[in-house]
């Protein structure tokens, strides 16, 4: 058996060019991430370990909520920006365990609300109170729709960023 050391490594020093430049090619926008919480509104008179927050930067409404989220970016499994008449949503669909969650929180608390916090952008710079949408039915689909407190530009980079997250999560999950 004839072997070329030279042939040999000149392919694979091409082959290493490639893998190079086409690593390098990558899209930024893979990169990024979003942090999403859902948290439940709490009674202020029933629970001292509740966290007042300030939603709505326009006119600021104050909610007590629990100070644990129920659902994270975890349990995302896909983001979607909705067009809606006069403006614009967020679909947010979540994991099996999310949905679970989201079902049982939805049945338990008719009349309060889903807090709903974000975090997004270069270095997750933007932070915000972002919706606190009124639990008026049990929601057994694992879909939660909210409008949010922000505008289309920092919408599209939360749902970019929680998709990543999911494509992440999802592949790790098969290692």
């Amino acid at each position: 058996m004839i072997f070329c050391a030279r042939r040999f490594n000149l392919y694979l020093l091409l082959t290493t060019v490639l893998l190079v430049a086409a690593g390098c090619a990558t899209d930024k926008k893979d990169k990024k991430i979003a942090l999403l919480r859902v948290h439940i509104e709490s009674a202020n008179y029933v629970n001292a370990a509740g966290k007042t927050v300030t939603l709505l930067r326009d006119k600021p409404v104050n909610i007590v909520i629990e100070p644990d989220p129920i659902l994270t970016e975890a349990n995302v499994i896909a983001a979607t920006l909705l067009e809606t008449p006069g403006g614009f949503a967020v679909e947010v669909k979540f994991d099996s365990s999310g949905s679970w969650m989201l079902e049982q929180y939805s049945a338990a608390n008719p009349g309060k609300h889903f807090v709903i916090f974000g975090q997004w952008g270069d270095k997750l710079m933007n932070t915000r109170w972002l919706a606190a949408p009124i639990i008026t039915h049990r929601v057994a689909n694992g879909i939660l729709s909210f409008t949010p407190d922000a505008d289309r530009d920092e919408v599209k980079l939360l749902v970019q960023g929680l998709n990543n997250n999911a494509k992440k999560n999802l592949k790790n999950s098969f290692k």
